[in-house]
């Protein structure tokens, strides 16, 4: 089924699912995957449609949520530079690998791995939040960030997420401050859509219409959400992580299965 083929109803909530998509980006992290989400439990799209439809949108709001982080001044930091460098030559490699394994993954499967690495990223920051409390910031080296960079690349290519969902609470698990974390992932984002984008528009697996219908209020929240990090307190932000991973997980899982 394409966009054609939806109802009112059901594209109307495509775009609200766009537009939380986009708060949870610069907010939080890992709303970018609600995209995806959206994508696969309202338009019956095979796997590969809906991480490359998903993933499309990905392109500009990264972009733009590296822009806001470099005006707010986390991205002219050089500790905060070099890690996204990093991140974003490590998803260079991983990001091919993700799309060629999305076409061995079935519609079952997509939704049972995809809870599973929502629940696997919640608990490893709800484990690092109870067991350790952070002395000062830390930025983890590049023998760390580029292992993270190419596994994160890999998962996002196969599920069409950006970078965020799983990128930012890895790194804030490594002590790492959260609005640095939120901003590096803008920028490994944008590398991850676009490697993403190319090698799904290959296999012909990108719905344009429905990528503008998520895409175009995603870039709204982005800017909203982007706001509410820089308003809430850093514990704040830590709390939304863990309880939106939390929600997302047992429903994905549910839903695959």
């Amino acid at each position: 089924m394409t966009g054609a083929g939806l109802d009112t109803a059901t594209l109307v909530l495509l775009a609200l699912f766009g537009l939380l998509a986009g708060v949870g980006i610069t907010a939080v992290g890992p709303g970018g995957v609600l995209a995806t989400v959206g994508l696969f439990v309202l338009t019956g799209l095979s796997p590969a449609q809906v991480a490359g439809t998903a993933i499309v949108t990905h392109v500009a709001t990264g972009l733009l949520g590296t822009a806001a982080y470099v005006r707010s001044g986390e991205l002219r930091e050089l500790r905060t530079r070099r890690t996204a460098w990093v991140l974003a030559g490590a998803a260079v490699l991983g990001t091919p690998l993700g799309v060629l394994a999305n076409t061995v993954v079935s519609g079952r499967a997509f939704g049972l791995l995809l809870g599973f690495f929502v629940a696997l990223v919640g608990a490893l920051l709800w484990y690092r939040e109870r067991r350790a409390a952070p002395t000062g910031a830390a930025y983890p080296p590049a023998r760390v960030t580029a292992p993270l960079g190419f596994g994160v690349a890999v998962a996002s290519g196969v599920f069409g997420v950006g970078g965020p969902m799983l990128t930012v609470p890895l790194l804030v698990a490594l002590r790492m401050p959260v609005l640095a974390a939120l901003a590096v992932a803008q920028a490994q984002s944008v590398v991850i859509a676009t490697a993403g984008t190319l090698g799904y528009v290959a296999h012909g697996a990108v719905d344009w219409p429905l990528a503008a219908l998520v895409g175009v209020p995603e870039l709204a929240g982005v800017l909203i959400g982007w706001r509410l990090a820089r308003a809430l307190p850093s514990r704040t932000l830590k709390t939304g992580l863990v309880v939106a991973l939390f929600a997302l997980a047992p429903y994905l899982a549910l839903y695959g299965g």
